[in-house]
């Protein structure tokens, strides 16, 4: 949590210093302030929830961002400061906010801190080089690659400090999530610097017609994406529905696929997987049992971890036969028949998902102790059955839940 305070806390000083400075000396360019504060409230407006605590705002970013990059307005030098940037980003930003907060889903700390430090850098080192005269005598091609050069460092820190605030808030580890941060600027995050790099240089040019012109792109980019979501929510509820089937027909108990999928993906970022194998990871895990379908007498209770070594590799092929039926991703397919292998020959999601079943059961009605008298069989057990790096981390995601199992969404 110091992080997430010390992240918190300089984002507040430097709006309070902004705002503080934009009231002393008041309001330059109104009428390019005002643009481009509509043009940000409209981004926040179109703002939509990603996965987990996510917030996807392209066009919002893209304004702000070209806002704290821009020089002149139709060959007029402009006149605003850092400061004032900063002040109408922020005013914009939480204007933008407000049928979200009527909504009940207000834009988060995180959120307004990140865009208040990612634009402040940017402002702070380009607007007093600007008004100096720095950039006066540069040619067109050089001025444009400092401003893309210096979006891409403003990308850079905006990544670690995502993956700082996140690290804080989940106790995640940070290397993957800073390498999930910049795996995503090379998609909407390379779109989002370059319309921010050419609206500056655009009303430049050409004044304030030129935002609605180069925004639109950026508008049919974002749309693609909710629609591409939307497309992946919807494949996801269709594994869990496909998932739900074991429980339907009586061969696993209610919630079980969720809680193990659940566990997973928390033992998954434990362990430092990115995003697309902790798909995998959460896709095979709701369908791990699915093979119990093919079983004429129904395992008691659908615990496949008490049965022989050659029963539960059975068990898995015909679970692996069923996914690849069902047209789900091949990968997902290879975890759920290998989950019974040794787990020297496993891949890591395999592995995971066998552990994390494994404890499920164990633990399961088990009382009280149930989940440490679990823990302790499946340590004991990491000579053959279970990787030991696995139970390890499973029992540090325990620890932080103070040994319950998480509650399925």
């Amino acid at each position: 949590m110091t992080a997430r305070r010390l992240i918190h806390g300089a984002a507040a000083l430097l709006a309070a210093i902004a705002f503080g400075a934009t009231l002393w000396s008041g309001v330059d360019d109104g009428g390019t302030a005002l643009a481009f504060g509509v043009l940000i409230a409209v981004g926040e407006l179109t703002r939509w929830k990603g996965g987990g605590s996510r917030r996807a705002a392209p066009l919002g970013t893209a304004g702000s961002l070209s806002y704290a990059l821009l020089g002149a307005e139709a060959g007029h030098p402009a006149q605003h400061d850092a400061g004032q940037i900063l002040t109408v980003v922020l005013v914009a930003t939480l204007l933008g906010g407000v049928p979200h907060i009527w909504r009940g889903s207000s834009p988060t700390l995180d959120h307004l801190a990140r865009r208040v430090l990612k634009v402040g850098f940017a402002a702070i080192c380009f607007q007093p080089l600007y008004s100096r005269g720095v950039f006066e005598h540069w040619d067109g091609s050089a001025y444009a690659l400092t401003l893309v050069a210096l979006l891409v460092l403003t990308a850079l820190c905006d990544a670690v400090l995502a993956a700082a605030l996140a690290r804080s808030r989940t106790g995640w580890p940070f290397g993957p999530l800073l390498r999930e941060e910049l795996r995503g600027l090379l998609g909407i995050g390379s779109a989002v610097c370059a319309t921010g790099a050419v609206m500056a240089l655009a009303v430049a040019v050409a004044g304030l017609w030129a935002l609605p012109v180069f925004c639109l792109p950026l508008l049919l980019t974002q749309l693609s994406l909710r629609r591409y979501a939307a497309v992946r929510a919807t494949y996801r509820q269709t594994i869990t529905s496909l998932a739900r089937a074991t429980e339907i027909a009586g061969y696993t108990p209610a919630g079980h696929a969720r809680r193990v999928a659940a566990l997973s993906l928390a033992v998954g970022r434990d362990l430092g997987l990115t995003g697309t194998e902790l798909t995998v990871l959460e896709h095979a895990a709701l369908m791990h049992d699915i093979g119990q379908l093919s079983l004429v007498d129904p395992v008691p209770a659908g615990a496949t971890a008490a049965l022989p070594g050659a029963e539960q590799r059975r068990i898995a092929l015909l679970g692996g036969a069923v996914v690849r039926q069902t047209g789900v991703a091949a990968a997902v397919a290879v975890v759920v028949e290998r989950q019974a292998d040794p787990y020297r020959d496993q891949p890591v999601a395999a592995r995971i998902v066998r552990a994390v079943n494994a404890y499920e059961e164990k633990s399961r009605d088990a009382g009280v102790e149930g989940p440490l008298r679990a823990l302790e069989e499946l340590r004991l057990a990491t000579a053959g059955d279970y990787a030991p790096e696995v139970v390890e981390s499973l029992a540090r995601v325990l620890s932080r839940d103070c040994l319950t199992l998480p509650v399925a969404g």
